[in-house]
C-alpha cells in the first residue's frame, strides 16, 4: 500500500495513497528534478476556472474564471484575505479538488483528465509544504525525510543517499537522528521541505509556509526557497496573506478577492501601482502613514493670517527607473526642500514608495506638475497633502 502526508490546513490530516509515486530504484537518482521530455516541464496553465462547493446551505463559487500562466522555474505568489479562494486554488492545482469549468495543466497536461495511475504519478511531481509542518513526531528527522520514499519501495541505499543529499542541501545534516518535538519552528519547516523534494518534483506548492514562523524564521526560510528554485529550476507556487512575503521573494503574483482575480502581473507592479481595492488593503500594513506629531498640526486649507510650508506626498512606482533625488527635486522648483517623512523600497531592482517632503509657501502646484511629465520627470505621482504653519517643520 502506497502512503503519504496531506495537510491538516484544507488537504485532509490523514495518510492517503494520493500523494506519492512509486520511485525507480535502478539508478542512482541525482538531486535535481529529473529530466522530462516535455517541453512544458514545470509550467501550470489555468484556463477560465471556476469552482463551486455546493452544501444543504446553497452553494459557494469559490473560485470564478481565473485564467492565469505560471512559468516554469518561476516563483509565483498568490495572496488573498481570508476566504479570497487562494486554498481552493491550490487543491485545484494538486487535484485534490476538480474544477466545476475550465482547466488546469501541469506540464502541458489537463489534470482533470488524469487516471489514477496518472494521478499518482502527478503528485510525484508537484511537491508540498505546509503551514505546521505536517511531520510525524515519532519519526526522526531522517525517517520523517525518507517516507515518501520508503512507503514507494525505494532501496535502502537509494534512501541514505538522497535523504542525506537533501539534509544537506537544507541544512540540517546534524539533525538526521532528531525528533521533531526537539527542533525550532524554523527547522521543523526545513524538514518539510527536504520531503516534498523527496522525489524531484518539478514544482513545488508552498501553503502558508511561513506563517507560523517568527520574521527571522521567515526570512531564512524564504532565502532557501529562494535558494532552491536557483538551484534545481524548480517552479514554485505559494499562497499566503503576507505581502511582505510576496516582496521578499517573488517574481510575479496574482491577488484574489472573492474568487476573482484582482490584481496580476510583476511583484513591483503590483506594490508600485496597485490598482485594486483589496491589493492595497493588502499593502496598508507596509504603508508609511502620517507620524502623530505631523497629523495632529496639518491643515487641509491654507493658513490665511499665517505663514505656512506645504507637505508634499512624491510617490514611487518603479516605473522607468525613477530614483528619489531631492536635491534635484529642489532645484527644478527653485525652493528649498525638506524630507519629512516616508520611506522608498526596492523589489526586482525598481524603487517604490511615498515620500513626504516641506516645501514653502511660494512652491506652488503647478510648480510641481512638471515634475512628472516628460523624460525628465522626477517623481511619479506628487500631490499637496497639506499645510503647516510656521515654525512647524520649518526648513
Amino acid at each position: 500500500m502506497v502512503f503519504s502526508i496531506a495537510a491538516a490546513s484544507g488537504f485532509g490530516c490523514a495518510l492517503t495513497s494520493e500523494l506519492i509515486a512509486p520511485i525507480e530504484t535502478e539508478k542512482t537518482e541525482a538531486i535535481a528534478p529529473q529530466a522530462r521530455p516535455n517541453e512544458k516541464r514545470g509550467e501550470v496553465r489555468i484556463e477560465a476556472l471556476s469552482k463551486i462547493y455546493r452544501s444543504s446551505a446553497g452553494e459557494v463559487k469559490a473560485l470564478d474564471d481565473i485564467s492565469v500562466d505560471i512559468k516554469s522555474g518561476e516563483i509565483f505568489g498568490i495572496i488573498g484575505r481570508s476566504g479570497a479562494g487562494k486554498s481552493s486554488l491550490l487543491r485545484v492545482i494538486n487535484r485534490l479538488e476538480k474544477p466545476t469549468s475550465g482547466r488546469v495543466l501541469v506540464g502541458g497536461e489537463d489534470i482533470a483528465a488524469l487516471n489514477e495511475k496518472q494521478l499518482v504519478a502527478l503528485r510525484r511531481r508537484v511537491g508540498m509544504i505546509f503551514q505546521h509542518f505536517n511531520l510525524l513526531s515519532a519519526k526522526t528527522v531522517f525517517d520523517n525525510i525518507a517516507l515518501p520514499l520508503r512507503v514507494s519501495g525505494a532501496s535502502r541505499e537509494h534512501i541514505e543517499s538522497r535523504v542525506s543529499e537533501l539534509l544537506d542541501l537544507v541544512g540540517l545534516s546534524e539533525k538526521r537522528k532528531t525528533y521533531p518535538n526537539r527542533l525550532s519552528g524554523g527547522q521543523k519547516q526545513r524538514v518539510g521541505i527536504a520531503r516534498a523534494l523527496a522525489t524531484q518534483p518539478e514544482i513545488l506548492l508552498c501553503d502558508e509556509a511561513t506563517s507560523a514562523l517568527d520574521p527571522e524564521t521567515t526570512r531564512s526560510i524564504l532565502q532557501l526557497l529562494r535558494d532552491i528554485n536557483k538551484k534545481l529550476g524548480i517552479t514554485i507556487i505559494l499562497i499566503t496573506h503576507e505581502m511582505s512575503v510576496i516582496r521578499e521573494i517573488a517574481d510575479r503574483a496574482l491577488v484574489l478577492e472573492r474568487g476573482r482575480i484582482a490584481e496580476l502581473g510583476e511583484v513591483w507592479r503590483v506594490f508600485g501601482a496597485p490598482r485594486h481595492e483589496a491589493t492595497r488593503a493588502l499593502l496598508a500594513p507596509l504603508r508609511q502613514n502620517l507620524p502623530d506629531d505631523l497629523a495632529a498640526i496639518l491643515l487641509k486649507d491654507k493658513p490665511e493670517h499665517a505663514d505656512y510650508n506645504q507637505i508634499v506626498a512624491l510617490e514611487y512606482t518603479g516605473e522607468n527607473g525613477l530614483e528619489p533625488d531631492l536635491a534635484r527635486i529642489a532645484n527644478a522648483l527653485h525652493v528649498k526642500v525638506k524630507l519629512v517623512h516616508g520611506g522608498v523600497d526596492r523589489i526586482q531592482g525598481r524603487a517604490f514608495g511615498r515620500l513626504l517632503i516641506s516645501a514653502p509657501s511660494e512652491a506652488r502646484l503647478p510648480d510641481f506638475e512638471p515634475l512628472t511629465k516628460g523624460e525628465n520627470a522626477l517623481v511619479h505621482n506628487i500631490e499637496v497633502i497639506g499645510y503647516v504653519p510656521l515654525p512647524d517643520y520649518s526648513i
